[in-house]
């Protein structure tokens, strides 16, 4: 594999296999459960234009994103897919909403009244999501208020309830208390649902991402799940419906060689000189830093794969510069590739360990990956 040309630093994304991933995952879906793709952070770091491209060519049914900024580069993709603002709609974004058709999340009455009162004086009708507050404290109506929401809301003649979700908190580590969030957002919503049971288009009920799926059953509710870090190939918990389905990474992240060089036993490395070499060793600069989102945190503690060898990474990470151990690589050469997340012979760095090397998690991983890092799309197998 040779370099971009004039990158220093680059993530190679293969769409292909992200289509692969798409795919697996809704045949591992229990049947009439809708594919919610979130796609927010500019598709997690992978760019928002060529991800949401195609996913909407191989089967998402429904976009989430953060904001309606988000929102309306996904509509100007493409029309016909809803588009969830999963974060608060801010004051003054409402026009925006009725631009670009998007859906707005619910959490309070005041967005309910100003939500409905701006589509009166526009003469139309704005889709919501109502989210319930279970347990996670961030967004969403509490649920011991949310009846009175849910009543309120019917009374509303300018918005229209299309689903109502939930947010779990720890769904990967704490499986009690997620079933208890879970049966509190059915209980909660249950009159509601009810009442809502014979119109035309069925509510989006949707309590589980990708990592905790269990809510979808015979009997269940819930028709749709949200998809996040899945479709990029980062696995769920073992306790998820989809646990079983095999989906490969879709990005890699890799450098290259600066330099090489000697130092003798006792040189300090880096700021802060926060390594003292104990030996004569050989020493790579690689030519990416925290300034294209090798972590801070990771200084001292992460390696990267040169010629399929495990080089620890020595002293600070600096913001254009991270210097690494090459002592016992053989031939190591400017230009050649330093793998920080992918495979090189046969040693390989998942996302996940490279967010555990700086005490991180895969989505800030990911979403620290710059923008002067050049993203390289792989269209086809």
């Amino acid at each position: 594999m040779r370099p971009p040309p004039q990158a220093r630093c680059w993530a190679d994304i293969d769409l292909a296999t992200l289509e692969r991933n798409l795919r697996r995952i809704k045949a591992g879906l229990p049947q009439g459960v809708k594919y919610v793709a979130v796609v927010k952070a500019d598709a997690y770091g992978h760019g928002i234009q060529p991800v949401v491209s195609r996913l909407m060519q191989c089967g998402a049914d429904m976009f989430a994103v953060a904001n309606v900024a988000e929102g309306a580069q996904i509509r100007e993709i493409g029309s016909g897919w809803p588009i969830l603002v999963l974060s608060p709609v801010l004051p003054g974004e409402e026009e925006a909403l009725l631009e670009y058709e998007l859906i707005a999340t619910l959490s309070t009455l005041e967005e309910a009244q100003r939500f409905n009162q701006f589509a009166k004086q526009s003469g139309s009708t704005l889709p919501v999501h109502i989210k319930i507050d279970t347990g996670m404290g961030r967004a969403g109506i509490w649920h011991e208020e949310a009846f009175t929401l849910l009543e309120t809301v019917q009374t509303f003649e300018h918005l229209r309830v299309d689903g109502l979700y939930t947010h779990f908190a720890d769904a990967p580590n704490n499986s009690e208390f997620t079933e208890q969030q879970r049966q509190l957002f059915l209980k909660t919503t249950a009159n509601f649902r009810h009442n809502y049971s014979a119109r035309t288009q069925p509510l989006l009920i949707h309590a589980d991402s990708s990592s905790s799926l269990e809510s979808t059953g015979r009997n269940s509710p819930v028709n749709a799940v949200r998809v996040g870090l899945l479709q990029f190939g980062v696995p769920p918990s073992d306790e998820s419906v989809l646990a079983k389905v095999k989906t490969e990474p879709v990005l890699t992240f890799s450098t290259q060689v600066g330099l090489t060089k000697k130092l003798p036993s006792g040189t300090g490395i880096s700021y802060g000189q926060t390594y003292i070499l104990k030996r004569e060793s050989t020493i790579a600069v690689l030519t990416a830093g925290y300034g294209d989102g090798v972590p801070l945190a990771s200084s001292n503690k992460a390696y990267v794969l040169i010629n399929g060898q495990k080089c620890r990474i020595l002293g600070r990470v600096t913001m254009d510069q991270t210097i690494v151990d090459v002592s016992k690589v053989a031939q190591v050469k400017p230009g050649q590739i330093a793998t920080l997340i992918g495979t090189d012979g046969n040693a390989s760095i998942s996302l996940t360990q490279y967010a555990e090397f700086s005490d991180s998690i895969p989505y800030e991983s990911l979403c620290s990956i710059t923008k002067r890092v050049q993203r390289v799309y792989k269209f086809a197998e």
